[in-house]
């Protein structure tokens, strides 16, 4: 019998979005019978651990990034690139004994730079090409695609025609191994009785990601209608209830699909991964930025301008303020992206 290929999948630890957009890929490797081998650190690590225990995961070193109160984020990389360029290096390092260690066949690395080897065919997930920043834009992009160049495939998570990231997605100057990947969710759409007014999904790099927490915290934890936050903390097993509020750490995919179909308005980081899990889903929601992240920022006002959803800054945040502006928005509606072709995208492993 033929030994089956070794596919080493590895998401950036950047909050679990990347991890959780994963899933679906990981899911399609199996169905299409390659072994798969997990690298990951701290709370990706652990949501993949959780959904995936019966795959081989090994503990990979993120890159230590830290994430200021009061810069801009694109500021703040900007002053940790010295950092940034280290840690690519290592991981460049780290791969290589990877790669020979663990008998290897190919890489999906989900926006870790490093993650390339001219030994083997590999692939780098993206679905931010023009990535959104106040200064040195041109810049920045030409770092960006100076890497992602160095990759046998570059495989964008939106539809070509049925775009979603907007011009994140769709730069007027595309990598040369571009292929649009289509959206990807691990949710799936079905009837569910309502159980929830509101649901808050907390996620993105601390601190701001507790920041969110304590506030929308207050906002619900009195309220007479039924709601529900989850916190995004998937190493963490804790319940708690506050009169009507219910505070879950983490749930699995199939209790959060779940949830959130049950749930009327959903508050929620715009960060891309739960985007098109709600899109798919065609839930309403208000998005509340990372403050300084432009890409959320990006997002949330394109889908203002789009009356899809309604949007506040954290640091001005108004629950009835933003519960009266969201009926003037109409949520996701259509989910129809294409369906992805994995047998011809696998190919690159063949």
């Amino acid at each position: 019998m033929k030994a089956k290929k070794r596919i080493l999948v590895a998401p950036l630890n950047w909050g679990i979005g990347h991890a959780t957009r994963c899933i679906p890929i990981i899911n399609a490797l199996i169905d299409n019978n390659y072994e798969v081998i997990l690298a990951a650190e701290g709370r990706p690590m652990h949501l993949l651990s959780t959904e995936f225990p019966q795959l081989e995961i090994i503990r990979f070193a993120d890159y230590n990034i830290n994430y200021s109160k009061y810069l801009p984020m694109s500021v703040s990389m900007l002053l940790q690139t010295p950092k940034l360029l280290w840690n690519i290096k290592k991981e460049q390092t780290a791969l290589q004994g990877i790669i020979k260690d663990y008998t290897i066949d190919g890489v999906i690395s989900d926006n870790r730079f490093g993650l390339y080897s001219k030994a083997i065919p590999c692939a780098f997930i993206t679905h931010q090409l023009q990535i959104q920043s106040p200064y040195f834009s041109d810049s920045i992009r030409d770092f960006n695609y100076k890497y992602i160049n160095r990759f046998d495939a570059c495989w964008v998570m939106d539809d070509e025609k049925n775009n979603l990231a907007g011009s994140l997605s769709k730069p007027n100057a595309l990598p040369n191994n571009t292929i649009y990947i289509g959206t990807q969710s691990r949710f799936e759409k079905q009837e569910s009785k309502k159980k929830y007014d509101f649901m808050a999904i907390v996620s993105g790099p601390e601190p701001q990601r507790t920041i969110l927490e304590k506030g929308l915290t207050n906002a619900l934890k009195d309220r007479t209608e039924k709601s529900l936050i989850v916190l995004g903390k998937p190493e963490l097993n804790t319940s708690e209830q506050i009169g009507n509020l219910s505070i879950q750490s983490h749930l699995n995919a199939k209790e959060l699909n779940t949830a959130i179909l049950q749930s009327d308005l959903i508050f929620c980081r715009p960060g891309y991964s739960t985007v098109m899990d709600l899109a798919k889903l065609e839930k309403k929601a208000v998005f509340i930025p990372t403050p300084g992240q432009t890409e959320q920022e990006y997002l949330a006002e394109n889908f203002m301008s789009k009356g899809i959803g309604y949007s506040q800054n954290q640091n001005d945040f108004n629950f009835e303020l933003a519960l009266k502006e969201s009926k003037n928005y109409n949520g996701f509606s259509t989910s129809d992206n294409r369906n992805t072709n994995w047998e011809n995208l696998f190919l690159l492993f063949n």
